[in-house]
């Protein structure tokens, strides 16, 4: 690839972006999050015992309902799942980290608006996706975008 001054001030320009974002106040509250839940020994407790219910319940959709264990594989996760979201720490971190995801897609859209008005950003969320899309633009263009 053949650098051209256009380009090398894009690159700039997008590490000038990364910098800003990784020096906001969101992605510090995020990190903060991040670490306190790493370091909270009951979080990474029930965040294992979800892991391993998970592969239980893996190998028992194999199956599905004739799996003789399904109906209690399946409370037991929804249970620890439960446990493993209502946790103080981990709540805190799905909330910084929700908070930073929203950011990250703001800036998405705004410099995709920036380009121009046609430029789709898949986002994911229909809740977020504009002009009545759904599902995002990244699904081969069955979501149905104008």
């Amino acid at each position: 690839m053949i650098t051209t001054a256009t380009s090398s001030d894009v690159l700039h320009s997008a590490y000038d972006l990364g910098d800003f974002v990784t020096e906001s106040e969101i992605y510090a509250d995020y990190i903060h999050a991040k670490n306190l839940m790493e370091k909270d020994r009951e979080a990474q407790r029930l965040i294992g015992s979800f892991l391993e219910l998970k592969d239980k319940y893996d190998e028992v959709q194999r199956f599905g309902k004739y799996h003789p264990d399904y109906k209690q594989i399946t409370k037991d996760v929804r249970e620890a799942k439960r446990q493993v979201d209502l946790h103080t720490s981990i709540a805190e971190y799905k909330r910084a980290e929700k908070v930073l995801e929203d950011l990250l897609r703001e800036v998405s859209l705004i410099i995709a608006d920036t380009v121009s008005k046609n430029v789709k950003v898949p986002t994911g969320n229909p809740f977020f996706d504009q002009d009545g899309c759904s599902g995002g633009c990244g699904s081969g263009g069955s979501c149905g975008c104008s």
